[in-house]
Order: structure tokens, then C-alpha cells, then sequence
């Protein structure tokens, strides 16, 4: 013979079942919400800070090196030739870095990236007289080297 049950316990125990069930689906929701946030957090509050640091710093690193590119020009004598030793960041935001002057004549530029983030600027003033080549990588002393002569490429 079973128990009889009555009508209240009955409630009680459906009562008990809704907010266990209630109690699991909040938590299952709180838990997703969470982890999706953790990942937004990365990309718009570190990562996207520091693509902006790495782009402004790209800009002035190239500037820095047109400026003595120009200025080698413009001191270097009409034969012979001038070498001038610079230091660049070792690293910008973390990360290395490469420097590469592409193009010819008044579309010279000097590309500086690093990954997707990269930065363009023109060779100032001498682009269109004066062939200039090369690239370097953030680390150590870099070279500009002037010959009147030109350079074979070798």
C-alpha cells in the first residue's frame, strides 16, 4: 500500500523542483555571460588600446627615420662617402618590429609594422632625387649609409 500524499506536500515539492530549475538556469546564464566577456574584455580593452599605441609609435618611428635619411642628404658630401649609426625602440608595446623603405621616386615611403598593424610615411623632400632602399628590424644600432656613387645592390 503507498503513502498517500496530500495535496500541499505535493506543492512543496513542485515548489522545490521550480527553483532548483530556476536556480540552475540563472547560473547556466550568468556563466555564458561571463565567459563572453571575458573575451570581449581582451579585444576592446588591451588588445585595441594597444594596436593604437603600436600605430602612433609606427608613425613617429618612421618620421624619426626619414628625418635622418633627409639629414644624411643634406650633409653628405658631393663625392664620396657618410655613414650615420642610429638606435629605434627595441620594441613597441611589447613587441618587435620591422622598418622597410619601398617604392621609387616620389612614392618612396618608409614602412614600419609589425603583424596587421603597419604605418606608411613619405621620405621628406628627397624622393624624388635620391633613390633610397633597405629595411632593418627594431633590434640593436641601424645604419644609414650614403655613397655618391650609388650602390650595386650587393
Amino acid at each position: 500500500m503507498k503513502p498517500r500524499v496530500s495535496g500541499t506536500e505535493a506543492a512543496r515539492g513542485e515548489a522545490g523542483i521550480t527553483n532548483l530549475m530556476e536556480y540552475i538556469s540563472v547560473s547556466a546564464i550568468l556563466i555564458i555571460l561571463m565567459v563572453v566577456v571575458m573575451f570581449m574584455v581582451n579585444a576592446v580593452f588591451m588588445q585595441g588600446p594597444a594596436d593604437t599605441l603600436r600605430f602612433h609609435a609606427f608613425t613617429d618611428i618612421g618620421n624619426g627615420i626619414s628625418v635622418r635619411i633627409v639629414d644624411v642628404y643634406v650633409i653628405a658630401p658631393d663625392t664620396g662617402t657618410m655613414s650615420s649609426v642610429f638606435d629605434i625602440p627595441d620594441d613597441v608595446a611589447g613587441g618587435e618590429y620591422f622598418v622597410q623603405v619601398e617604392g621609387e621616386g616620389d612614392a618612396q615611403k618608409i614602412l614600419v609594422e609589425s603583424g596587421n598593424i603597419q604605418s606608411r610615411i613619405d621620405i621628406s623632400g628627397i624622393g624624388a632625387t635620391k633613390a633610397v632602399t633597405g629595411r632593418t628590424t627594431s633590434r640593436g644600432w641601424n645604419l644609414i649609409q650614403y655613397n655618391s656613387a650609388g650602390f650595386d645592390g650587393g
